[in-house]
């Protein structure tokens, strides 16, 4: 078993930053791999950016250049930095992993509000 546990979500102007952060309750350095998905109202979930343990990174069209997803294997913590963020981003953003052995795991989800 593995718990995720997503922060930093808020409110924040068109325009402006965040940066997510979630952190697994035990060692990520040997996980398939590791990402974020968003869902909207009304919208199905969609993956936004994904990181393998390998280091490549992965990026949604929609967010390509805006956000920035990276690893602290040290800490068992993958970020999410959202620059330029747009009201379109507004969301629930689920941190999730694939161990080793293929098993999923997801944390239970963060706020981000974009007002225009």
């Amino acid at each position: 078993q593995v718990q995720l546990v997503e922060s930093g979500g808020g409110l924040v102007q068109a325009g402006g930053s965040l940066r997510l952060s979630c952190a697994a309750s035990r060692s990520i350095s040997s996980a398939n791999s590791m990402g974020w998905y968003r869902q909207a109202p009304g919208k199905q979930r969609e993956r936004v950016a994904r990181i393998t343990r390998e280091g490549n990174t992965e990026y949604a069209d929609s967010v390509k250049g805006r956000l920035t997803i990276s690893r602290d294997n040290a800490k068992n913590t993958v970020y999410l930095q959202m620059n330029s963020l747009k009201p379109e981003d507004t969301a629930v953003y689920y941190c999730y992993v694939v161990t080793y052995r293929f098993e999923n795991y997801w944390g239970q989800g963060t706020q981000v509000t974009v007002s225009s």
